[in-house]
């Protein structure tokens, strides 16, 4: 089971859009997905159509071991794709989890838990800061992809990403590894953008993935409707650019190409 932390803690990337159209694109070809939302504002849950009343587990319950990943999972709109939901209690779980033991681990620990086979894939949907939610997510993962919007920021973001990304691997998870940096909000039109794009590349070489995410109003409309983009509006130059994406993902998984 392939684990992949979607992470920045920048708000207003499109890391929620982005884990729900990777989730959305895999599962079209047949993949078992798991969505973990844990972001207590729970934006991957309502833009995938669950609402309120259906999140009767969640995320927070599966950190605080009150339930399995397997129980807490439920079905989505898209068939293969299953999501763990957030709820407003995970505002308070950063603060609990200082008093529990093996802060850092209950993510993986609860993952390590679920059958084999039951999925072939897990997304992991984090909230825009570098605390104890983002952390869990990190030290469960196997891989980390980063959404990093075009603008004058962004590498100083990352910088601090990047420096929690080796704190993590050096005291809890040697085995975690970049999978590339999706580089989101693209305006063709703005010469800051190019030139953002550029450092980044300078900077990150080939960790960085080739399709870029252009700004996009039906990207932008798709959540409202309890949708994914790429179910909302397949034509659209957004959805496009992330089946896109979604190949160049998987063409970096080559372990779970062979098993699918």
């Amino acid at each position: 089971m392939i684990r992949i932390t979607v992470a920045n803690q920048k708000g207003g990337v499109g890391k929620t859009t982005t884990a729900i159209n990777l989730a959305t694109a895999m599962s079209a070809i047949g993949w078992r997905v798991l969505l973990i939302d844990l972001d207590p504002q729970g934006n991957a849950s309502t833009g995938l159509g669950v609402g309120q009343s259906q999140r009767t587990s969640s995320s927070y319950d599966v950190l605080m071991a009150e339930s399995g990943v397997v129980d807490a999972a439920i079905a989505t709109k898209i068939p293969r794709l299953d999501l763990i939901p957030a709820t407003v209690d995970l505002s308070g779980a950063e603060i609990e989890l200082v008093e529990v033991e093996q802060r850092a681990q209950r993510l993986g620990n609860a993952l390590d838990a679920v059958p084999p086979g039951k999925w072939d894939i897990v997304l992991i949907d984090c909230p825009p800061s570098l605390g104890l939610l983002t952390i869990n997510a990190l030290v469960a993962a196997q891989s980390l992809l980063v959404p990093l919007q075009c603008e004058f920021f962004a590498l100083e973001g990352l910088s601090q990403l990047l420096q929690t990304f080796e704190r993590i691997r050096a005291k809890f998870n040697p085995g975690l590894s970049i999978l590339g940096v999706a580089l989101t909000m693209y305006d063709r039109r703005n010469r800051l953008t190019e030139q953002v794009a550029d450092d980044v590349r300078a900077c990150l070489g080939s960790a960085v993935f080739e399709t870029v995410i252009p700004r996009n109003v039906r990207l932008s409309e798709a959540p409202s409707h309890g949708l994914p983009a790429l179910i909302y509006d397949h034509r659209c130059s957004g959805s496009e650019a992330y089946m896109a994406l979604a190949r160049e993902v998987i063409g970096r998984l080559p372990q779970l190409k062979v098993a699918a």
